[in-house]
């Protein structure tokens, strides 16, 4: 991209970095990436891809490969603690993920194709919702204009604090971790607190469950993690004996199929658990994301569209922990997550003083259009 072209996305990335919306309310981040597009008259603007969801097409004249690439809506209900300009100006919300600088590459992208259309086939530049909750591509997929894309190819990227700037990190397989929620109600009897004898407190059995439900990963021998993230006993009620409990975790494992397992296991153990103490119990999950499998052909058109551009890459042997909607799109075609270095001493991920890093824009917008000019020229 010329240095004038740059400067444009660069201010694009701060007013969206501006205006954060959080997952399920992204209408006036959809809406300026609709404006934004309209000035480059792509062929088609489809709207409607599950709530606030957009995808900008370019069509080439011959028949050819759906290339589809993929970026986020949603922001983070974080406060940013930044000291740069361009703050959130909404209380409590932030993009301290990246999305606006995922949306900002596909952006550009967009600049460069609507100056040079593909040869064959067509590219769609999708903006997903709701990608943090995990309930944004299942939206997308499901929606009836997704008819008009089915891609034969999906790309995307996630910007990676504690890689150095530019570096394409690259993975076959499984690229990041399934995960859930899964919430457990017990429910026994309250009764008075001078008489605990006559009601059935789930005390004992939360915390049975909750040791139990940290040592399910023994029970796997492939990677299983589970984090309790809270619990709950009865109300604040002095006078009362508790007839409730409420115990939540995060599952997480590196395939869909082990997920499966753990959940059943889960499952097991809460039964067994009321059953011992006489309680009644339900289950239900909650943000449920699949693992993210790269393809082995996506995988070689962005390790060599990297080296063609000499940039440096970083092979990974083992899956990330953490979670990416793009997972139901790795199950539907050929597809390809991968990672863009944001710099060593970056701030983490979902972290206050955390910002996307310009300078790794151009790359970012470099490599996806050396994705294309494979495909679609």
């Amino acid at each position: 991209m010329n240095a004038d072209a740059l400067k444009k996305l660069t201010a694009f990335r701060k007013k969206l970095h501006q205006t954060p919306e959080v997952s399920g309310k992204e209408a006036k981040t959809s809406a300026l990436i609709k404006a934004f597009f309209k000035e480059l008259e792509p062929d088609e603007i489809i709207e409607d891809l599950g709530p606030y969801g957009l995808g900008i097409v370019f069509k080439g004249k011959t028949k050819g490969p759906t290339t589809m690439i993929r970026a986020e809506l949603d922001a983070l209900p974080i406060p940013e603690n930044g000291k740069h300009r361009h703050k959130s100006k909404n209380p409590g919300v932030s993009h301290t993920c990246g999305h606006d600088g995922h949306m900002a590459i596909v952006c550009g992208l967009g600049m460069l194709l609507a100056k040079k259309r593909p040869s064959k086939g067509k590219v769609v530049l999708v903006f997903q919702p709701s990608e943090e909750t995990g309930m944004g591509s299942e939206q997308v997929i499901q929606s009836e204009n997704f008819k008009k894309i089915q891609p034969d190819f999906a790309f995307a990227l996630h910007n990676l604090p504690g890689y150095p700037k530019n570096e394409i990190v690259l993975k076959k397989g499984a690229f990041t971790a399934a995960s859930k929620g899964i919430t457990i109600n017990l429910k026994g009897k309250t009764s008075h607190a001078a008489h605990p004898e006559d009601g059935l407190s789930p005390a004992e059995a939360m915390c049975k469950l909750i040791i139990g439900m940290e040592k399910l990963t023994e029970t796997i021998s492939e990677f299983t993690l589970v984090t309790v993230i809270h619990a709950q006993l009865g109300e604040i009620a002095f006078g009362t004996t508790p007839g409730l409990a409420q115990v939540m975790a995060t599952l997480r494992t590196f395939d869909n199929q082990t997920m499966k397992s753990l959940s059943s296991n889960a499952e097991k153990l809460a039964a067994l658990i009321s059953n011992e103490y006489g309680l009644e119990h339900d289950i239900s999950y909650c943000e449920e994301f699949e693992a993210v499998i790269n393809d082995p052909v996506p995988w070689e058109l962005v390790n060599d569209a990297a080296k063609e551009l000499k940039l440096k890459t970083k092979h990974i042997r083992t899956p990330f922990r953490w979670s990416e909607d793009f997972g139901k799109f790795s199950s539907q075609t050929n597809s390809l997550l991968f990672g863009l270095g944001a710099g060593k001493n970056q701030p983490q991920l979902h972290e206050g003083h955390y910002d996307f890093p310009d300078d790794i824009m151009a790359t970012g917008v470099s490599i996806f259009n050396r994705i294309i000019e494979k495909l679609n020229h």
